[in-house]
């Protein structure tokens, strides 16, 4: 594994990228609740969407999220899976990274089955849910989502 610090600037778009990873904001609504999860001690201690590496046997995007999801919070049959149309590059063990943002929508009711990747989840409001996340870029792809239903909602 390399060692060394990351560059402190964000990669170029000319940069390879050498991992493709997924995350989901999950929803329900209205009125907008936000489910987030926390991370344990051993992983930050940080509240985050679901997220995940696609791996090499994930026909897409949309598959590799529905595998996280299954295996993160045990849901299997969400009520709707949407690209945000958001990704950020990141630098992440000396190499570039590139996340793709989904929303995805649950029922209300919906309670999640933890994995040892997280060891606690809140069903928050939007002013909760952008405070408790860790990163800027989840408060971005939050925003996105937050943009999209507002569309849908004046459609």
């Amino acid at each position: 594994m390399n060692t060394a610090p990351e560059p402190a600037e964000p990669p170029g778009p000319d940069e390879p990228v050498a991992q493709e990873c997924v995350e989901g904001y999950l929803y329900a609504g209205p009125p907008l609740r936000l489910l987030l999860f926390r991370r344990p001690p051993s992983r930050g201690r940080i509240w985050v969407p679901i997220s995940g590496k696609v791996d090499p046997g994930d026909a897409t995007l949309e598959s590799a999220l529905r595998r996280e999801l299954s295996e993160e919070t045990g849901l299997q049959e969400p009520r709707s899976v949407r690209p945000l149309d958001w990704t950020v590059r990141f630098w992440m063990h000396g190499a570039v990274w590139r996340l793709h943002a989904f929303s995805v929508e649950v029922s209300a009711g919906f309670v999640p089955r933890l994995s040892s990747e997280h060891d606690a989840y809140d069903w928050l409001d939007l002013d909760e849910a952008r405070q408790r996340l860790h990163y800027p870029d989840n408060r971005a792809a939050l925003d996105r989502l937050t943009e999209l239903l507002r569309r849908e909602r004046n459609a």
